[in-house]
């Protein structure tokens, strides 16, 4: 069984990738742990703890090999085969979300969306096509879909997550205000856009 790394290291490795990737297209070949620890606003030091934990390591008179160390970073964020992933709630977030997301990556895809209101029901949109809630069991299978993302009112959260459950989905990213708990062998991660502004209200006001 692989290690299990802490989930604030696989943050931190998700973001180092993507700006490692702008590095590449400015053809700069090597980085030093000072300058990704700049980038991701964090010390040297736990940069060189992170890139550890994945089995690499830089040359002490060049840095990291950019290229190298983000295949060693894709060789444990990214799976083998595709994980497809369904939005559960085609309002403004719901389609903001698939728009955004269409061409990051190739080892995650948005396959399916779903909601209630017929008008959207069998439309392409942004791109993806959208079914009932209720076709949700018959399309999960038919397209393997692993991971939802929770877009749905407050009131609706916790009877969409139980539904997704009971159709086995494994992992669960909640976008709306309500928290939520998973039983054993799903993960849950919750997105709280309130919370994170309130965060950055009150810090801007103490800088």
């Amino acid at each position: 069984m692989k290690k299990v790394l802490p989930e604030k290291t696989i943050e931190r490795l998700s973001v180092c990738r993507r700006l490692l990737n702008d590095k590449i297209n400015l053809n700069q070949e090597y980085i030093y742990s000072y300058e990704i620890a700049k980038l991701l606003n964090i010390t040297p030091v736990q940069v060189r703890r992170d890139i550890m934990l994945i089995g690499y390591s830089g040359s002490p008179s060049k840095g990291y090999k950019i290229k190298e160390l983000i295949k060693r970073i894709a060789k444990i964020l990214d799976t083998k085969e595709v994980t497809n992933v369904a939005i559960i709630g085609m309002g403004f977030l719901g389609n903001a979300i698939s728009g955004y997301f269409k061409n990051k990556r190739d080892k995650l895809k948005i396959v399916a969306s779903f909601d209630k209101d017929s008008k959207k029901i069998s439309q392409c949109l942004s791109d993806v096509r959208c079914h009932h809630i209720d076709d949700f069991p018959a399309v999960k299978k038919k397209m393997n879909i692993d991971i939802a993302v929770l877009t749905v009112p407050e009131e609706e959260a916790l009877e969409s997550l139980n539904f997704m459950i009971e159709n086995g989905v494994k992992g669960v990213l909640n976008f709306t205000p309500k928290p939520l708990k998973v039983p054993d062998g799903i993960y849950l991660e919750e997105y709280d856009i309130v919370t994170s502004l309130e965060k950055v209200t009150y810090f801007s006001k103490h800088f």
